[in-house]
């Protein structure tokens, strides 16, 4: 068995323990936490630290298939630009997708990560998953804005998943701009079936609002640069979450990622419909692309279950969920470290469905280790540093 000691254990589930005692067995498996003047049974030697343990991290978004693009995409060129930068510069050498892939888990699994919701279009993440230290949901992501292309697509998708499968595996739509009507309707019959958790972008800017309000802005250029005749869509003088609510599943739980654009209205307009929404935040891709954050102020105690991500090298510098929680609470100091943990942690893994293994600091639990340093009080600094301890 091993113990750590810190100044704060932050077992996630109750609250901080000072100059808290963690003992975990060989297998990393949670034996006891505990303080200073309850010391672990077995009465061996203790590891002091300065700084705070905390559970493995919780990476409910990600793209680690795109980790070849890292530098390629200039920043704050908005997400239509974006789009169209990711589509002419993704294809490369697939030695080189498959090294950055690998490069990408072993900087997670470093970063204190041990959990991750990963967007797929390909099978090219398999070998990596397959032999990861990390727990991976793969999420197989449908685009198909035209309706008679709707089935094909859908069929292409049920192949990628049979070729995840055993892997924890789902089908995915996009976004509200990437994905018919007639898609979206046969990814929640496939739903109503069997397990397949959602994960869908979300309001990423104002012209996908513009665009399924109006029929308005910068999606148009996007379609018409693709040459995707869009004549059949009508504006639904709504914004886009509105309007694609309803045609998701209420069967299963459905992450909604990004959200920079998401107001009021929108976080009461979901409370009226019975699904299942859980929120993700990527404050570094937001600001990397649109160069904005979403107004997370909003969504605290919604009653919502909220959770981080990190998007992908291809909108980011790293895979760093601590420097994802500091990126908010500079501009949100009122929104806690122990708020952000949990959202990095058992929130992210209650949407994986893995919390009976993960994201607390509980007898019998397996949620892996990390300790944080630097910070100021419980402010998280640009001097605070994660170090993965089992």
């Amino acid at each position: 068995m091993k113990s750590f000691r810190a100044d704060y254990v932050f077992p996630v589930y109750a609250d901080p323990v000072k100059n808290g005692i963690v003992t975990v067995d060989d297998a990393g498996k949670i034996i006891s936490v505990t303080d200073s003047n309850n010391p672990p049974p077995d009465g061996g030697p203790i590891e002091q630290l300065s700084g705070i343990i905390t559970p493995g991290f919780i990476n409910a978004h990600c793209h680690t298939e795109l980790s070849h693009l890292k530098d390629k995409i200039k920043t704050g060129g908005g997400l239509v630009s974006f789009i169209k930068d990711i589509q002419t510069v993704r294809g490369a050498d697939q030695q080189l997708v498959n090294d950055a892939i690998e490069k990408a888990d072993n900087d997670m699994y470093d970063n204190g990560i041990v959990a991750v919701g990963d967007i797929s279009n390909t099978n090219h993440s398999i070998p990596v998953k397959t032999k990861s230290k990390l727990y991976y949901h793969t999420f197989v992501e449908t685009f198909g804005f035209l309706p008679q292309n709707a089935e094909d697509v859908f069929n292409k998708a049920i192949n990628v998943l049979n070729e995840f499968k055993p892997l924890p595996v789902s089908i995915t739509p996009h976004a509200p701009y990437s994905v018919s009507k007639e898609l979206f309707k046969l990814i929640r019959k496939h739903s109503e079936i069997g397990h397949n958790l959602i994960s869908i972008h979300n309001q990423e800017c104002e012209d996908e609002n513009k665009f399924y309000r109006y029929k308005l802005g910068g999606f148009l250029d996007l379609y018409k640069h693709f040459g995707i005749d869009i004549e059949y869509f009508k504006p639904q003088a709504r914004n886009s979450m509105q309007s694609i609510i309803p045609l998701l599943t209420n069967k299963q739980k459905v992450l909604l990622v990004h959200n920079t654009c998401t107001n009021l209205k929108d976080i009461y307009f979901i409370k009226r419909f019975d699904r299942k929404i859980n929120w993700c935040f990527c404050p570094k891709a937001n600001l990397y692309i649109e160069g904005k954050l979403p107004k997370i102020e909003l969504f605290v105690d919604q009653g919502f279950n909220i959770t981080l991500g990190t998007d992908s090298l291809a909108s980011n510098d790293k895979l760093c969920l601590l420097s994802e929680m500091r990126t908010i609470q500079q501009k949100f100091p009122a929104i806690s470290t122990a708020r952000l943990i949990q959202w990095g942690t058992l929130n992210g893994a209650e949407f994986l469905g893995i919390d009976d293994e993960k994201g607390s600091l509980e007898a019998g639990k397996t949620p892996g280790l990390n300790l944080i340093t630097g910070l100021d009080g419980f402010k998280i600094t640009p001097e605070s540093k994660v170090r993965r301890l089992i």
